[in-house]
């Protein structure tokens, strides 16, 4: 037996009343186990083998599988899950740590930072800009990382010229004289190069309070969804679900102004 602290991945239906959980875990990195009877409404594992759910597990190993004998709640993140969008943003995170990382590896830095940033869009923080800040430092974690300090082309810096796009085919940002290089890369805003540089770059521990507008966001949505698609291989659920929402809230806008 072994008690860890962790935040549930993914919860699977296994048979009729089991599940089995995807935990991220201080101690042991990711790991899986089954929860038996957790499907079952008086169980007391239910409530802590919901998406997001931060607790501390008592886990009996096995050669596979281990099995979830005891958990107690510390956290379930329940204004994230009050807020549809904020619940999309939380799963892209949690999403993406669970495939971008392999089983029994253990990284606890990664583990503080996915706690810390499910704290912060618990108290309300800005859940869009904390989940592009996650992927932007996940980016490394998959082994393809970008050039944010320097221009791609000629290698100058972010302090001798200013750069204007982002080449996703060559990973990285371009200077004013060098755009020229890659007719497809994204025009980028100061704003945005800032905030890429700064997200790669800082601890989180220093978070404040980051107000963004909704043009550099979609600046950002843009430049890290293509990269991810580029060189990631990674298809996340979580990310159809939020374009989904994302129509039906620009719908609703829509059609609420046109009433107007």
């Amino acid at each position: 037996m072994q008690r860890v602290e962790g935040i549930v991945l993914r919860a699977n239906p296994y048979g009729e009343s089991n599940v089995i959980i995807t935990l991220l875990t201080r101690e042991l990195g990711k790991i899986g186990v089954v929860a038996r009877g957790a499907k079952k409404t008086n169980s007391r594992l239910a409530s802590v083998t919901q998406l997001f759910t931060y607790g501390s597990f008592l886990i009996q190993k096995g050669s596979g599988l281990g099995t979830l004998s005891q958990g107690e709640l510390i956290d379930s993140f329940r204004d994230v899950r009050g807020d549809l969008f904020a619940t999309s943003y939380a799963s892209i995170i949690v999403e993406l740590t669970d495939k971008a990382i392999d089983e029994k590896k253990n990284n606890p830095y990664l583990f503080e930072l996915v706690l810390q940033l499910l704290q912060h869009m618990n108290e309300g923080a800005d859940a869009e800009v904390l989940a592009y800040l996650f992927m932007t430092k996940m980016i490394p974690v998959l082994g393809y990382p970008p050039f944010f300090d320097n221009c791609i082309n000629c290698r100058c810096s972010a302090n001798e010229n200013v750069f204007v796009a982002f080449s996703v085919k060559e990973g990285g940002f371009l200077c004013q004289r060098c755009k020229h290089t890659d007719p497809y890369a994204y025009p980028v805003s100061e704003k945005s190069v800032k905030l890429m540089r700064l997200f790669y770059h800082f601890d989180v521990n220093r978070l404040g309070k980051i107000e963004v507008s909704d043009q550099t966001k979609k600046n950002l949505q843009q430049i890290l969804f293509s990269y991810y698609d580029e060189y990631s291989g990674i298809y996340l659920k979580a990310r159809k679900f939020l374009d989904q929402l994302k129509v039906m809230d620009n719908f609703l806008k829509s059609d609420k102004n046109s009433e107007t």
